[in-house]
């Protein structure tokens, strides 16, 4: 899968993602691109799915159509000690998920 990682997600968060093809918004050349805009060009990129910790996207934006997924993840912080707990749930929730959708995962568990 095609990943896109938020600015404000570490950047080595992706070495956690080995079997997937994993960008940072600043890799992907996307830097301070405004969400609405960001999804648009990560659409066209090709990236399948988009891991934030923004958790107020899917009140601004309309994912109806979307060919992106986006999850959410909900850590204590955003340094990649209180993300890495995340990472099995991240793996297991990127396969369930379908395009246009988005989903929260906190813990052990996905909050859908």
């Amino acid at each position: 899968m095609r990943i896109l990682l938020d600015e404000c997600i570490p950047r080595k968060l992706k070495y956690s993602l080995p079997d997937h093809e994993c960008h940072t918004v600043p890799e992907a050349g996307l830097a301070g691109k405004k969400n609405g805009f960001l999804l648009d060009l990560a659409e066209e990129a090709g990236f399948e799915i988009f891991v934030t910790m923004d958790r107020g996207l899917e009140y601004q934006q309309n994912l109806a159509g979307r060919s992106i997924a986006i999850l959410v993840l909900r850590g204590k912080s955003n340094r990649l000690a209180d993300l890495l707990p995340l990472v099995p749930e991240l793996l297991r929730t990127m396969k369930l998920t379908q395009k246009g959708e988005i989903r929260r995962i906190a813990g052990g568990e996905p909050m859908c």
